[in-house]
């Protein structure tokens, strides 16, 4: 299956990533024999899309993200960043990356952390300061700001992470598996700051197994299989199943459902299940708050 989104015309934003026929390797074991990890990728994404990445482990999902922060260089192909290089510092400073595992330096707390990053982007100090607040609050970390993250759990940790991929207000926001040892706060953390993030015009590149991820938080989908994108399209065109809908009912009396059921049989449809609908994990962490 291969659903192609549309090509840009001259009315649309200059493409945030353009990459063609990209191919990377990694050299493994004693023969240091070189294994394709991506082969041949031709990528184009519109600035101010929201992407998703969904495929098995080892497909290259990671790579690819690696790749376009400028952390991993391609074997071959061409990669280009807002028309530039992502290993180029004036592109890397736009760049906001959060890998599957993020190490911190365990003896710093979490507002130096901040603080040191925030410097490193060029942001004055009183930008610094504002953002570092407002990042904390966000991300529900405000009372431990002062706490070492080395005593951080692995849900404070992963929003920490959060707060310090964003904190800059990156143009591109790069995510490995963002939901990977989340915990509830950071459900809703993410959410709030992907919204702030579009609402900047941010391009966003997400990698998750979680559908749920992708189905929430973008617009066009690509799967990728041994290094191959093997569909590209609209959530609902790549991951939907032709012929099949699901229907949400509120406000049933006695007996509607049994009739409802016995309708739509009668013109032809299987129901396949019946059963309570349930919130999204986003929906219940806002409503439990």
């Amino acid at each position: 299956m291969e659903v192609r989104a549309p090509s840009r015309d001259n009315g649309r934003m200059p493409a945030a990533v353009s990459v063609s026929d990209l191919r990377k390797s990694f050299a493994v074991g004693f023969r240091r024999t070189r294994r394709p990890v991506l082969r041949g990728l031709d990528l184009e994404l519109e600035t101010g899309t929201s992407l998703g990445l969904i495929g098995p482990n080892g497909s290259g999902k990671s790579t690819l993200l690696r790749v376009l922060a400028g952390v991993e260089a391609p074997t071959s192909g061409n990669v280009r960043v807002f028309d530039g290089s992502p290993d180029a510092s004036k592109v890397r400073a736009r760049i906001g990356f959060l890998p599957e595992e993020t190490p911190f330096p365990a003896e710093l707390s979490a507002t130096e952390a901040l603080q040191l990053l925030g410097a490193l982007h060029g942001l004055p100090r009183a930008m610094r300061a504002t953002r570092i607040a407002e990042a904390l609050a966000t991300v529900g970390l405000t009372d431990d700001a002062s706490r070492a993250i080395g005593r951080f759990s692995k849900g404070m940790l992963r929003r920490f992470a959060l707060a310090h991929t964003l904190l800059h207000e990156p143009d591109l926001v790069l995510l490995d598996e963002p939901t990977a040892g989340l915990d509830a706060p950071g459900h809703v953390a993410l959410a709030e700051l992907l919204a702030r993030s579009r609402a900047r015009g941010a391009t966003h590149i997400i990698a998750s197994h979680h559908l749920s991820d992708i189905v929430t938080h973008c617009e066009r989908v690509i799967v990728l299989i041994d290094g191959r994108i093997r569909a590209d399209g609209a959530p609902d065109d790549v991951l939907g199943r032709s012929g099949t809908v699901s229907l949400e009912l509120e406000h049933l009396q006695d007996g509607a459902l049994d009739a409802a059921r016995s309708a739509l049989e009668a013109l032809g449809a299987h129901v396949r299940s019946v059963g309570p609908t349930h919130d999204t994990l986003v929906e219940l962490y806002r409503r439990l708050r």
